[in-house]
This record gives C-alpha cells, sequence and structure tokens, in this order.
C-alpha cells in the first residue's frame, strides 16, 4: 500500500509539473525527418517524449547489461564447477601416484587431461607417472605438450631437461638449460646443471666461463668456497687442455697463476712441471717437482722426479735429492719408501733393505712393501725370506685361504659370514673371483690325467 500511494503521489506532481510546465511555456516545435516529412508539437510535450526516449534508452541498456552479466556468471559458474571437478580427479590422481599406485594415477589423470587439455600440471603429474613407470619417452612427450602450453614453465623445463640426461640425450638437455637461462639469466640450479653437463662432455672453457657467472650470482651462503674451489679446478683442466693440444707457454703461465692462488692445489704443480719439460726445460721441471713434494709431500712429485732423472739417465741426481732430503727430514717415511725403491732399481741392495725395513719396522702394513722387500731378497738369494714376503703381498695363508668379498660394497672378509658387516646387505659375500670363474669356459683339449694315475 505505501509503494501504491508513493507511486500515486509521484504521479501527481508529474502531472502538475507537466502541466505548469505546459502553461508556461505555449509555443511549438517543428521536427523535420525529411525535406518534405516533418511534425509539429507543443514544446513540453516534445520535451516529455525526449525524457521518456532517455528513460527508456537507459533502462534497455542497465537490462541488456544484467542479462549479459547474468549469463556470464552462469558460464562462470559451470566453468568454476569443471575445474572444480577437474582439481578433485587430479587431486585423486596425485594421491595415487604418491602412494604408488601407477595404474590408478594414469588412469585418473588421463581422466583429468581429458577433462582439460589446457592443464599444465595434469601433464606434468603425468609425465610423473611415465618416469616411474620407466616410459621415458612417453613423458617426453607430455612434458613437451605442456612446454607449449606454458613455454617459460620453469618446472616443465627442469624436468624435461633432467629426463634427457637421464636417457643420454645430452645435447638436448642442454638446450633446455640454455632456454631457461634465457628466461632466468641468474638461475643458479640451471647454471649448475649446465656446467655439470659441459664437463661431462669435457668442454672446459664453455664450464669455465658458466662458472664464472655461478661464482659472481653466489655471493653469499654456505656454496660460496666450494664455487670457488670449482672455478678453481676449471681452470686447471682448461690448462691442461692447452698443454695437451701443444700450448705449453699457455699452459705453464696458468698454472703459475694457478699456484700463486692456491699453493696447495697438487695438479697445478704437476701440470707447470710438464709443461716445462714440453718446453725442453728439464731443470725448471725438476725444480717444480722437488718445491712440490717440500711443500705438499704429495708420492706424484717423487713419481715425476723419477720419470724425468731416469728418463735423462741421470740418476745420480735422484738419488742426491733423496738423500739430501733424508738429511733433512729422517722422519719422511714416504721419501724412504722411494729411495729404497730406486736403490732396489740401481741393485744397491744393502741399502734398499735397510730402508724398507725401517718401514716394516714403522708399522707400515701394504702389499707393494712387501713385494718390495721380497724382491731385495731374492737378490740377496733369501729365498726363504723372499717367499714369506711374497706370501704376505699377495695375502696367503698356510691354509691357501682364497677369502670372500661384498658383491654389493666391495667389502673383504677373511671367513665367509651371513650378512657383510660393513653395508649390512644379506647373503652378498663370494669368492673374489667368482663372476670371472662363471663366465669363463673350460678349455676343449686332451682330457687330464687324475693326480696319482698314469697310463698303461
Amino acid at each position: 500500500m505505501i509503494v501504491v500511494a508513493l507511486f500515486v503521489f509521484v504521479f501527481i506532481l508529474f502531472a502538475i509539473g507537466f502541466l505548469y510546465f505546459w502553461g508556461i511555456n505555449p509555443g511549438v516545435v517543428t521536427v523535420f525527418l525529411t525535406s518534405e516529412q516533418s511534425f509539429t508539437l507543443p514544446t513540453a510535450i516534445m520535451m516529455i517524449c525526449v525524457l521518456l526516449i532517455g528513460l527508456l534508452l537507459g533502462n534497455g541498456v542497465h537490462i541488456l547489461s544484467a542479462v549479459a552479466s547474468s549469463l556470464g556468471y552462469w558460464r562462470g559458474g559451470r566453468r568454476r564447477k569443471k575445474a572444480e571437478e577437474v582439481s578433485a580427479i587430479y587431486r585423486s590422481g596425485v594421491g595415487r601416484l604418491l602412494s604408488g599406485d601407477l595404474k590408478k594415477a594414469r588412469s585418473l589423470l588421463g581422466k583429468a587431461l581429458d577433462r582439460d587439455p589446457k592443464r599444465v600440471d595434469s601433464h606434468l603429474a603425468l609425465a610423473s607417472v611415465a618416469e616411474q613407470d620407466g616410459n621415458r619417452q612417453e613423458a617426453i612427450e607430455l612434458l613437451q605438450k605442456a612446454r607449449k602450453l606454458d613455454p617459460k614453465g620453469i618446472e616443465i623445463l627442469f624436468k624435461l631437461a633432467v629426463i634427457f640426461q637421464d636417457v643420454g640425450r645430452r645435447e638436448e638437455a642442454m638446450g633446455v638449460y640454455k632456454e631457461l637461462l634465457t628466461n632466468d639469466a641468474n638461475n643458479r640450479k640451471a647454471m649448475r646443471a649446465l656446467r655439470d653437463l659441459q664437463i661431462d662432455l669435457g668442454s672446459w672453457q664453455d664450464a669455465l666461463t658458466l662458472q664464472k657467472r655461478i661464482v659472481k650470482a653466489t655471493s653469499s651462503g654456505p656454496r660460496v668456497e666450494d664455487e670457488k674451489r670449482q672455478l678453481l679446478q676449471l681452470r686447471y683442466e682448461v690448462a691442461r687442455t692447452a698443454l695437451a693440444d701443444g700450448e705449453a707457454e699457455q699452459a705453464a703461465e696458468d698454472c703459475r697463476d694457478l699456484i700463486k692462488r692456491a699453493a696447495e692445489f697438487t695438479p697445478a704443480r704437476v701440470t707447470l712441471g710438464d709443461a716445462y719439460r714440453q718446453l725442453k726445460r728439464d731443470s725448471d721441471a725438476a725444480q717444480v717437482y722437488q718445491d712440490g713434494y717440500k711443500a705438499l709431500k704429495k708420492s706424484v712429485f717423487l713419481a715425476r722426479l723419477e720419470d724425468l732423472y731416469i728418463g735423462a739417465e741421470d740418476p745420480a741426481a735422484l738419488l742426491s735429492f733423496y738423500r739430501s732430503q733424508m738429511q733433512d727430514d729422517s722422519d719422511d717415511l714416504l721419501l724412504k719408501l722411494y729411495l729404497g725403491r730406486l736403490c732396489l732399481r740401481l741393485e744397491m741392495v744393502d741399502e734398499a733393505l735397510q730402508h724398507l725395513i725401517d718401514l716394516e719396522a714403522s708399522g707400515i702394513e701394504f702389499s707393494q712393501l712387501h713385494l718390495l722387500l721380497a724382491e731385495a731378497h731374492r737378490r740377496r738369494n733369501k729365498i726363504d725370506q723372499a717367499v714369506v714376503e711374497y706370501q704376505r703381498a699377495l695375502g696367503i695363508d698356510s691354509h691357501l685361504s682364497l677369502g670372500f668379498v661384498c658383491e654389493v660394497c666391495g667389502a673383504k672378509q677373511d671367513e665367509w659370514l651371513s650378512r657383510c658387516l660393513e653395508c649390512k646387505a644379506w647373503d652378498s659375500l663370494v669368492l673374489p673371483e667368482r663372476k670371472q670363474i662363471q663366465d669363463a669356459k673350460p678349455v676343449e683339449g686332451p682330457k687330464a690325467i687324475p693326480h696319482g694315475q698314469r697310463d698303461d
């Protein structure tokens, strides 16, 4: 009732206003539709008509907008409902995937993908199913489809690159990592993965260039020192490659710089000496090897010195260096070992025995030492002692025990055990040469005569 009364009141006000407006505007308005057609209306009527037309147009636009909005909301509701259904199927599929039910996961995720072929996460999850199922080619195809839907998707590109690596398609993996870096130039994970691939391929200069970027991007954190160490190692590999390519001067220059930066880095010292030898600067090479041993006490320097001096038929110089070093450090057992071996090679058997027996008395126990002692005793015609040392070198006891080895971790045991003491694997101890014996084929020939029998 109130609404009706209000409407009547408004109508009365409108009528009064209309009559008042008409009363003070008695004129007429002529409107020409064409040059020959026209119509004439009172001014008040014309104004009311214009007002009504405006109201009709405004309300029409409003109604159309409301209809369009309602239609869009209806369609959006259907899309949301479909998306919710697809999401529910997808979540169920992922749950099955995580529980290890690959068959059911494949069915559910395939259904989700059929309902929404543009859903990237369904492609990714189904690719994981294919990968776990051992079908990497199918995984690659699914990831390629996802890549078309989302060309810059980091997860897609990383997963694709890893599978390419797993199947040995390293060049394609490198291409994907490069694409990742095009989209995200400072992605350290991609840079490291690409660097490792370049290292595997022996592309040392490319790996070094990339490592410089990695070091620059890794300004803080626990990996800083590791990345700097990797940079040093890659610089060394570039220098070593230069030496292999005959660029000895460049290799020597790079190694000298490396030694300045990291004096404890053995490969740089060794390669510097090798570069000098290639340049026919044997005295410089010998000095590098000698300094390297004095600083780092690594056997590789003694081995290089032996190769240099014996090759130059100058063992006296090597012997002199060994003896002078022994005077400086009589407790250097590594040098004593090499000195004993050198004396043995030079038929200085008594001195060799003295050094080798000193080593054995120090509690050192390894097969090469026993072999050297056995050879020294043999050359002194002490056959019994030589045999004992040979047995020690070969690990042979009085029962001629062959021992056992773990097939899983390689640990050695004197007695058979049901479980390896090192890796805890069950039923893994076998004869060390078992596979070699199993794979060998008996030699065909005359049948051997059993022990104790003879031909009649």
